[in-house]
């Protein structure tokens, strides 16, 4: 089998773990029983070890269609062959935990044949640990077990399979309006599973998963233009939350390269401070405040307080809280279409990256706003942290885009360190908390000097990524987003005017895609090209639409782009972290950053276009 585009999948999941299913019907991803647990399948990374779950027509001429069960996070896939058309859906349940609170993952499939008579193959391959250990196939009643000393998971079904070397193989056939349900489930301590998943049962289960997503989505306050796209991109946040901590992973997936054959592969499935307030912005628009509650918890328990010889907060961590994030290559693995290393774990988590105090302020602030006051306790949490900032604005640092080079004056990093304090104060102000106004102002002040004193450069009439260079970096975008300067304040047009060039003459424009950064002029450290990045067309969509409230040629440059940008998504409205020069879904997938910032800019650009 050859490696299917990433823009090929669509995602399930129960806000535990996820998995990706392909067009074609074979699940390629999955990791149990959560987001960064081992893999059991991982095609996605190695189409001949890496282990599948494929069920499609035996015929080789096939059609595939794919969409979402509408309102939901259900997918349907749909073959069309000469024999006739079939259906299979794939969810995962979402139900309440088990007594005790145990999680029992459970992945169910039901195939129906909706015309004809069409003949069935099912490949069902483990690969445990990254196909690192092996594992036993037994047969039973209800279908097989796959086990070893680690993991047991029953394939259950009522057709016949046969044991191979790599897992089961089975050959069925399906009459015209047949129907068959196979359930991948792990077995946990005292479980028993001696019968078949009936049909009934699965229907039950797929109408409660249905309710659940239908009545989740219906809380969300957006009635703008492009609602369906939102209405998913929140849906995909949503399968992205881990449910028993609250924490928010950053992308589904871990080592999509960003250039195929290249080496920026980086394993995306943890808990970015970052991307993660982001998140509680987009969920906070929406009408999503449980989301940002929840996170707001898992901040307080992964929280140490302040040390001397560390900053106060890692840039991540485990969904699980934990924080060595140790990154390691699996060497056994060739990765996406050749593309090395394979790596788990990230090492960017001992980085030093300052704009996230300013990210996560400003969520906090929100949430404080829209959501619910925050405590006395919570708020010396704050103080705390500003405190820290006012301290260390001033270092270099790795900044937003982690590079692995030396460190820089990220003016970035600094207009987030501005946010901290200008949050902060603005708290303090709203909610009468005690706090050191007068030396706060004073940083904030001295933050905002230095900004527009060395963060401009007048050659090229752009704010730029650090003191004394001409590069241009993407994130300078966010200065009227997070309302640093006016939208149509002459820095920020020149900024944009300068981003908007092509590559080529030193801007970062390319078929209306914006790169992050121009790797001609930013050492990062590593070797290799990489893409457009969504995330950045986004912000550059609301910069405009912002400006565009005064300039209205600006007003329908974002309208265009953002129409542009839609058409990027992939066939079911879901985003990796960038596109190719030939339009290919690249990176980790799907991203939340690019999420998150589709729900940002839309937003924004409805409220300026207005009705």
């Amino acid at each position: 089998m050859a490696y299917q585009p990433i823009e090929n999948y669509a995602i399930i999941g129960d806000m535990h773990t996820v998995a990706l299913v392909a067009m074609n019907g074979s699940i390629d991803w999955l990791c149990i029983p959560y987001f960064d647990s081992p893999s059991v399948f991982a095609a996605l990374l190695d189409d001949e070890k890496g282990g599948r779950f494929k069920i499609a027509p035996q015929e080789s001429d096939v059609r595939y269609k794919q969409f979402y069960w509408p309102g939901t996070n259900v997918i349907v896939t749909r073959f069309l062959s000469s024999q006739g058309a079939a259906e299979l859906t794939d969810f995962m349940p979402i139900e309440p935990d088990t007594e005790g609170g145990v999680h029992r993952f459970r992945l169910i499939r039901r195939l129906t044949a909706v015309r004809g008579t069409i003949d069935f193959v099912l490949q069902c391959c483990p690969a445990f640990n990254y196909a690192l250990d092996p594992h036993q196939a037994e047969r039973i009643t209800s279908g097989v077990i796959f086990s070893n000393d680690k993991l047991s998971l029953v394939l259950s079904t009522d057709k016949t399979l046969k044991i191979t070397e790599k897992g089961v193989v089975g050959h069925f056939t399906l009459k015209e309006g047949e129907s068959t349900v196979f359930a991948l489930i792990q077995m946990t301590p005292g479980s028993e599973w001696a019968m078949h998943l009936s049909n009934k049962e699965a229907e039950r289960l797929f109408r409660l998963t249905v309710d659940y997503w239908r009545r989740w989505i219906a809380q969300c306050h957006y009635t703008g233009r492009w609602r369906e796209m939102v209405y998913r991109s929140a849906l995909t946040l949503k399968l992205l939350t881990f449910k028993p901590t609250g924490a928010i992973v950053a992308a589904a997936t871990t080592s999509l390269p960003e250039e195929i054959g290249g080496i920026r592969n980086w394993d995306y499935r943890f808990s970015w401070i970052r991307d993660s307030a982001f998140t509680v912005y987009a969920f906070m628009r929406l009408g999503f405040t449980e989301e940002a509650q929840r996170y707001m918890e898992f901040l307080s328990r992964v929280y140490k307080g302040i040390s001397k010889d560390k900053p106060p907060l890692q840039i991540m961590y485990g969904v699980d809280g934990r924080t060595d994030l140790k990154e390691v290559e699996l060497h056994h693995l060739e990765g996406y279409k050749g593309s090395r290393p394979v790596r788990i774990g990230n090492n960017a988590y001992r980085q030093v990256q300052l704009d996230i105090y300013g990210e996560l302020i400003d969520a906090i602030y929100l949430f404080n706003k829209y959501g619910a006051p925050i405590s006395y306790d919570e708020w010396q949490e704050v103080r705390r942290l500003i405190d820290w900032v006012t301290e260390h604005w001033q270092q270099e640092d790795e900044g937003i885009w982690e590079v692995r080079g030396r460190r820089h004056h990220f003016i970035y990093s600094k207009l987030m360190c501005w946010v901290a304090l200008d949050r902060g104060l603005r708290l303090a102000e709203k909610r009468s908390f005690p706090t050191d106004v007068t030396e706060w102002r004073k940083v904030r002040n001295d933050i905002y000097s230095y900004i527009m004193e060395r963060g401009w450069n007048p050659k090229i009439k752009s704010f730029v990524q650090y003191p004394g260079t001409d590069a241009l970096d993407a994130a300078t975008l966010m200065m009227p987003l997070v309302l640093f300067v006016s939208p149509t304040d002459p820095k920020i047009l020149g900024t944009l005017q300068a981003v908007m060039r092509p590559p080529q003459e030193g801007g970062l424009l390319a078929n209306n895609l914006l790169y992050r950064y121009n790797l001609d002029k930013t050492a990062d450290g590593l070797r290799g090209k990489e893409a457009t990045f969504n995330i950045c067309t986004f912000w550059l969509v609301e910069a405009l639409a912002r400006a565009g409230q005064f300039q209205p040629e600006l007003l329908e440059e974002a309208h265009l782009l953002f129409e542009r940008m839609l058409g990027f998504a992939n066939h079911v409205g879901l985003y990796a972290e960038q596109t190719g020069s030939s339009g290919e879904a690249l990176g980790n997938f799907p991203q939340a950053f690019t999420h998150l910032a589709l729900i940002s800019s839309a937003y924004n650009l409805d409220k300026t276009l207005g009705t």
